[in-house]
């Protein structure tokens, strides 16, 4: 989290107000590498859009015991937490009785989720018992709709639980990310340069030092033969932003080198 530090100038700045999240993956497929995860990067942006800073990810196989341990770790250090996976229809898809479990209630059968399933798949003659476990939910669950293949997600508390398949876990998020309350936003200013991170290590860090208010990453790049790295400052405030991309330019042209603006190009 972000800290009241003050600059080289000295200035105060008020606390942000900060939101936080954890994503939860659950799944063997995952760990196992058969299975490429592809909403963590979806969820990250989307979270960062309405200012809930995205904290932690953690993947846990289909084991109960594992699963409740991650859920009530996650839900009682973190503002939100949204698992992604195990609430299909076969045997091993567990997340759902795993929740009831963390929050000691119930898993239940929802006739709201019977209804949009009866719908979706033509009939109650065509609900089979497989597709009928994706309408039990933990008592007191809200659910979250499900607009690609109908059997919802829901939300218990502060955890959101949603599917581990892209397109359903995307429009899930999308549908519920707007009564989401987040807190001040997160902005990001980049400046790149041809110099080793070697060679910038020590005023970069004295930088930081001076702007322990923002949060200042180095990431190295090779590109069109020549290595370089790409400076991300990030923080809530804008003129602090400014102020500290502007010393940074001047590091920069001490070095020998000029500050390109953004990522360069390929």
């Amino acid at each position: 989290m972000m800290s009241e530090t003050t600059g080289s100038n000295n200035a105060t700045s008020a606390a942000p107000r900060i939101v936080t999240a954890a994503v939860l993956v659950i799944g063997n497929e995952i760990l196992s590498g058969r299975t490429r995860d592809a909403n963590i990067n979806y969820l990250a942006t989307g979270l960062t859009e309405i200012g809930i800073r995205l904290l932690e990810v953690r993947v846990v196989p289909d084991v109960e015991a594992r699963i409740i341990t991650a859920v009530n770790e996650l839900r009682s250090t973190y503002d939100h937490v949204f698992t992604t996976g195990g609430i299909g229809p076969t045997h091993d898809d567990i997340t759902s009785a795993c929740v009831a479990k963390a929050f000691g209630v119930p898993l239940l059968r929802d006739e709201r989720a019977v209804a949009l399933l009866t719908r979706h798949y033509g009939g109650p003659e065509h609900l089979t018992d497989a597709r009928l476990r994706m309408a039990h939910v933990p008592e007191g669950a809200v659910l979250v709709d499900n607009p690609v293949s109908a059997a919802p997600g829901f939300q218990l508390g502060n955890v959101y639980v949603l599917a581990g398949v892209p397109r359903i876990c995307q429009a899930m998020f999308d549908g519920l990310k707007g009564r989401l309350v987040g807190g001040d936003k997160v902005l990001s200013v980049t400046v790149s340069a041809h110099v080793g991170e070697g060679v910038i290590a020590h005023d970069l860090g004295l930088l930081q030092e001076r702007y322990g208010d923002l949060d200042i990453g180095s990431y190295p790049y090779f590109r069109q033969g020549r290595y370089g790295a790409s400076f991300v400052l990030r923080g809530t405030q804008r003129a602090r932003l400014e102020a500290a991309a502007g010393e940074l330019r001047v590091i920069i042209r001490k070095l020998g080198a000029e500050p390109i603006e953004g990522e360069p190009l390929e």
